[in-house]
């Protein structure tokens, strides 16, 4: 593709502007439905796939318009099936997403901004400069091309999504939510929003924001620290969104929704992982209607944090329990090809088994 176009790419328009397009050639406004159909329900990334439309208005929309499809540039198997994907967008950046196979689910985890600006000390996203937010059909063709992969790969239809990739989704609001608007409605995607997890490091005021918007989406809080100064150092951001305004906000969620939250909280060795901590845990815990899930540490190249041992990790959950904390562990998955949570990074390794 000519990176230096003009032509307006056909998915910024939404479908009373198809119309206008449509009657404005002389066409039928019905053939605006058709044409939204093939971008958004049958996920076309040519006018020449649009088989109902005749020649001479895929001659004319080919001619004015161009489809900013988002491509693969590769693709890595972990041991554990794990597909990590390179996406590649119009202007030639990257961003990752994931195909994470389990048991009983296919889960899409996909990026929202090109890096990140949020500088989480343990996540290797946080070290990369923000480029750009993603624009919804992009988020969307991660979710198309990451569903092709578990029918291909495992005959197995994709069960759910997690905003749980690259960036800060509350960061690129508008098209976060005019992506999962996408997925969801029945000339999308068409799937179910419960199965659909955003996750936010906590921009409280656009958590309340989410909430007013009714999507039917879960919500997911990185935690990782229930106390103010050891959260400020490992997560920047609690510096303008604190504990006590992030419960604010999920309190409102759960007003709002009737959705219960889920905390997310990675264990790391002598930083957050002592009873005390669980203790913190359980006191914000208590506060907010939420369900709490443990993940482990994926070492990076950025930062020295090490994985808690073993056994510091049974007694902090023996604990939460005790109290009638719902704790569930996170095993992380696909480690050995850096997609695991925490690791994404535009990196690969040579030892890496390629799906090319």
């Amino acid at each position: 593709m000519d990176r230096l176009s003009t032509k307006i790419d056909i998915r910024k328009l939404d479908l009373e502007q198809l119309k206008q397009l449509f009657v404005a050639q002389g066409e039928q406004g019905f053939r605006a439905k058709q044409l939204h159909e093939w971008l958004w329900k049958k996920s076309a990334t040519s006018f020449e796939q649009m088989s109902n439309l005749s020649a001479k208005i895929r001659n004319f929309l080919a001619e004015n318009y161009e489809i900013n499809s988002v491509t693969i540039a590769n693709k890595q198997l972990s041991n554990d099936r794990t597909i990590k994907s390179g996406f590649r967008l119009y202007d030639n950046h990257l961003v990752e997403g994931v195909l994470i196979p389990t048991n009983d689910r296919m889960t899409a985890c996909v990026s929202s901004q090109v890096g990140c600006s949020l500088t989480c000390k343990f996540c290797a996203t946080g070290y990369m400069d923000r480029k750009r937010n993603l624009e919804a059909a992009e988020i969307y063709d991660q979710v198309v091309l990451i569903k092709q992969q578990a029918e291909e790969h495992y005959q197995i239809p994709l069960s759910n999504i997690v905003y749980m990739g690259m960036g800060e989704p509350l960061l690129n609001y508008a098209n976060v939510v005019q992506s999962i608007q996408l997925i969801t409605q029945p000339d999308g995607l068409g799937m179910s929003p419960k199965r659909i997890t955003v996750s936010t490091a906590g921009i409280a005021k656009m958590i309340k924001k989410l909430a007013d918007e009714d999507l039917g989406v879960n919500l997911a809080l990185s935690l990782h620290a229930a106390n103010d100064v050891k959260r400020d150092k490992i997560m920047p951001i609690n510096e303008t969104n604190t504990l006590e305004a992030l419960k604010d906000a999920l309190s409102y969620w759960y007003e709002k929704t009737g959705i219960r939250v889920t905390l997310e909280y990675i264990l790391l060795y002598n930083v957050n992982d002592t009873l005390e901590d669980a203790q913190e845990l359980y006191e914000f815990w208590k506060s907010v209607k939420s369900k709490v899930n443990i993940i482990e540490f994926n070492p990076i190249a950025e930062a020295d944090f090490k994985k808690t041992e073993a056994k510091t990790l049974d007694k902090f959950i023996n604990f939460l329990e005790a109290k009638g904390v719902i704790v569930n562990v996170r095993r992380s998955r696909g480690k050995d090809i850096d997609a695991a949570c925490g690791q994404l990074a535009i990196k690969t390794k040579e030892t890496q088994k390629s799906l090319e």
